[in-house]
């Protein structure tokens, strides 16, 4: 994983982390057997790490934390849901190139 700029979440921090925090963050809903959320992976560290201090990437592992999973209905993975003060502003369902998430990113900045 990334550096500073990409945590795990659980069902136990998710509020604490992603719905306290003061910058943009993209919380990706993932799990191990899944193939696509495995090659998203470094697409979204990169974008983490390209607008490091506004944005914070929070994976969370479906099968361990199921709470979150299912007050925000994930049906399909990966997902990634966009998050700004606390508020749900975007999402996007399946793996994408990059430039769909940093578009996302620029306008919620």
């Amino acid at each position: 994983m990334g550096g500073a700029n990409v945590v795990n979440v659980t069902d136990q921090d998710f509020d604490a982390v992603v719905l306290k925090s003061n910058k943009l963050v993209l919380v990706d809903f993932w799990a191990t057997w899944c193939g696509p959320c495995m090659a998203l992976g470094p697409t979204l560290e990169g974008l983490a790490d390209a607008n490091a201090g506004k944005v914070l990437v929070a994976k969370l592992n479906v099968d361990s934390s199921r709470q979150v999973a299912g007050t925000y209905r994930i049906t399909s993975i990966p997902t990634v849901l966009f998050f700004k003060e606390g508020r749900l502003v975007d999402s996007l369902v399946g793996a994408r190139p990059k430039a769909q998430y940093q578009a996302i990113v620029d306008k919620n900045l």
